[in-house]
């Protein structure tokens, strides 16, 4: 009985090894895409990225067809030309987490079989830090869309990408009086670029509050899309932990990425995704 109990002990033991090395399920690509649409907000309409104040959309990281940016949609054409002209942008400049269900129903009705998401900035980009989206509510709406996504496109993978570190767009551009003239002059995310020279205590603690409210929206999309399944990929915070430099943010608002902008994030969200 002792050697029974043993035996039984060790198949029990390396059981639980096996489920412990397991982990989470893990995001599987499937053959390319011939269909695709992208959520976001002004960041995915590439706002500011080749004229004044205006959406660029074929300057986008996700669905844009200019050569330079190389695009999620141009490097899925250069191995299934049949997503030729099926790249549809569904951001609005402006969205919120809140947009999303609605924009997530843009695509099921299109029938693609590939999705882009990344929103969040606009939630605490705002007018004061007290204005941000609360956690709670940011992570309702993402589950609201991700869920309209899965039960209307159930085959469709899903990108969800990290939102940038907008700290680090304070950090580069502060310097600036070009960028800090803009972010007064425009209004352009006070919740973390007021006062952008101030090194009182309280405005360096705001500024990690903010950046703490990213973090933790991060947080809530990678535990979203692990609960979506193996269809979604979420890229581990690339996006958010990229050094990005002022030389790659429009000069006309210091904030959207120009087109060199848009071709990094391209880059490395591309390389985060599903691999195709």
């Amino acid at each position: 009985m002792t050697l029974v109990r043993r035996a039984l002990a060790t198949l029990a033991g390396a059981t639980a090894l096996v489920l412990l090395a397991s982990g989470p399920a893990v995001a599987t690509a499937g053959p390319p895409p011939t269909s695709m649409a992208s959520l976001g907000d002004s960041i995915t309409r590439g706002f500011n990225a080749c004229g004044w104040y205006s959406d660029c959309t074929s300057r986008s990281f996700s669905t844009g067809d200019y050569t330079s940016v190389n695009s999620h949609y141009l490097r899925i054409r250069a191995v299934e030309p049949a997503i030729q002209g099926r790249n549809h942008n569904d951001a609005k400049t402006g969205a919120k987490s809140a947009d999303m269900y609605g924009q997530a129903g843009s695509a099921v009705s299109q029938g693609v079989q590939y999705v882009t998401m990344l929103i969040g900035a606009n939630d605490a980009c705002t007018g004061s830090e007290s204005s941000m989206t609360a956690v709670t509510t940011f992570r309702a709406n993402i589950d609201s869309a991700l869920n309209r996504i899965r039960a209307g496109l159930p085959d469709a993978r899903v990108a969800v990408l990290s939102i940038p570190d907008i700290q680090r767009l304070w950090s580069v551009g502060k310097g600036s009086s070009s960028a800090r003239t803009a972010w007064s002059l425009f209004g352009i995310c006070q919740s973390m670029l007021a006062n952008p020279t101030s090194t009182s205590q309280a405005d360096v603690d705001r500024r990690a509050r903010v950046r703490q409210r990213v973090v933790d929206y991060n947080t809530q999309l990678a535990q979203a899309c692990a609960a979506y399944g193996p269809n979604c990929d979420f890229d581990d915070n690339a996006v958010f932990n990229y050094p990005f430099s002022l030389s790659q943010v429009s000069s006309w608002d210091y904030f959207h990425p120009n087109s060199s902008g848009q071709a990094v994030l391209a880059s490395i969200s591309y390389a985060a995704g599903f691999g195709w």
